[in-house]
């Protein structure tokens, strides 16, 4: 562990100690279906050894949390193939949960050998308060490694990974809706993609291994994250060719194999889980339903003035033009010398695998969503690209680059505030309206904001 995070220590007590601070801003509850469907394969697996969720939806449809339209007759009438009630989910997120979640079982039943009343069922607030800390904390582990990664590619990483914490919804969905899966979905992305880098050096049999437990654990957080094997896939495809070219012994494809071996094993939990929900191995029959592999949204998902990834969140677009730059021509005195520009290529090909799988799902919108969520994955890459813009700008540049960063990061808390106190409309961007109020309705509201947030924070949600 201490290996994984060298060179970033130097200014980790800083970065630690900010996100200490703001630990009481973690919203340690669920509404939204996702949510519920992602705790319910931890609850189910934990009290009743199954996977059979209707007592967990029931549990929050009785208790008035998951009273959204359509989610009765989703969740609780329709069924799947074999008959259980429908999950669109994966079981990764309990895995990565799970820590948490034993510890607040062990302190609430020690509570209530105390005399406390709190119920030892899974769902009391103890239990719901330890998988939101628990996505606050990968979603912060996450920022170190993204730094870790970018260090080793651009010389420096801390910079970068702070503005990305907080100018992507990532923040987001660490504070605000920490029972979804992507902060977790962007902690597994990057510690695969730093592990990349380690195994990459020799590609030994160990490390595939390795890689390919890593990869299944990303795909079992969120299937489409798998596309993120794309990368590495195609560093050691071009490494192996580089070396036949040059006579030189290249990666085994006993090796390859051997990682392979390692990604179905370490997935058959999730293999199993399909095959009891669905029949078969795979998602739903509704959610295959919904791709279309010529990717017919593509540019939408990114350009849309409604829904893009780019209008949501500029400082993606900011950090992608640092990864063009270097994948063309990066310099010398890079610190992985002549590697860097085929690393900086793969990473842009993880980007562009997850604007592919995002533009062929038809609810490529995310329509109610906060921001483009689906692209929180990418933080490694977005974290990696600012850092090699903040290395390469000088003077003028470097003034313009921060001022940049600084409103992109603005636009995002800007635009959390609205989507939070229902000063926007949630199904979409409106850019102009969300411009003005970004920059002149919130800062005037922002104490009264601020304030309801830190001791009123029902009041976002009361109805």
């Amino acid at each position: 562990m201490r290996r994984a995070f060298d060179g970033v220590s130097g200014r980790a007590p800083a970065l630690v100690l900010l996100f200490l601070l703001s630990l009481p801003a973690v919203t340690p509850r669920l509404y939204a279906s996702d949510e519920i469907e992602y705790f319910a394969f931890l609850r189910s697996l934990w009290f009743d050894r199954d996977l059979s969720f209707e007592n967990e939806y029931q549990y929050f449809y009785d208790h008035g949390i998951a009273r959204a339209q359509g989610f009765h007759e989703t969740f609780l009438e329709m069924t799947s193939e074999t008959g259980r009630r429908l999950n669109f989910g994966t079981l990764g997120c309990a895995v990565l949960w799970a820590p948490f979640y034993a510890v607040a079982d062990v302190g609430v039943r020690l509570a209530r050998a105390a005399g406390s009343p709190v119920e030892a069922d899974g769902f009391s607030k103890p239990y719901l308060a330890a998988v939101a800390y628990g996505s606050a904390i990968y979603g912060f582990l996450a920022v170190l490694i993204s730094a870790q990664v970018a260090r080793r590619i651009a010389g420096d990483g801390v910079l970068a990974a702070a503005a990305v914490w907080v100018g992507t919804p990532l923040l987001f969905y660490m504070y605000l809706a920490p029972g979804m899966s992507h902060a977790c979905s962007a902690f597994t992305v990057a510690a695969f993609v730093a592990l990349w880098l380690r195994v990459r050096e020799r590609w030994s049999t160990s490390g595939l291994i390795a890689l390919g437990a890593a990869a299944a654990l990303m795909a079992m957080v969120r299937e489409q994250d798998g596309f993120a094997i794309l990368g590495p896939a195609l560093d050691w495809a071009w490494t192996s060719l580089d070396n036949r070219r040059a006579g030189r012994r290249f990666p085994r494809i006993a090796s390859a194999i051997a990682g392979a071996a390692a990604f179905v094993l370490c997935f058959a939990p999730q293999a199993w889980a399909y095959v009891v929900l669905n029949g078969h191995v795979g998602p739903a029959k509704s959610v295959a339903e919904k791709m279309r592999w010529a990717s017919p949204h593509a540019l939408q998902v990114i350009l849309s003035p409604e829904h893009g990834f780019f209008v949501w969140t500029p400082l993606a677009l900011i950090a992608i033009a640092g990864l063009l730059l270097w994948s063309a021509a990066p310099p010398a005195s890079a610190p992985m010398g002549a590697g860097t520009r085929r690393v900086v290529v793969c990473l842009l090909a993880i980007v562009v695998a997850q604007v592919y799988i995002t533009g062929a799902v038809g609810t490529w919108s995310v329509a109610g969503s906060f921001g483009q969520r689906r692209f929180v994955s990418t933080t490694v890459a977005l974290v990696t690209g600012l850092a090699i813009l903040l290395r390469e700008a000088r003077g003028w540049r470097r003034t313009l680059l921060g001022a940049a960063i600084g409103l992109s990061i603005w636009w995002n808390l800007g635009l959390m505030a609205q989507f939070g106190a229902g000063m926007m409309d949630r199904q979409k961007l409106e850019p102009g309206r969300n411009a003005y109020n970004t920059f002149v309705t919130v800062p005037l509201m922002l104490p009264q904001l601020a304030y309801r947030y830190l001791f009123d924070r029902a009041s976002f949600y009361r109805r």
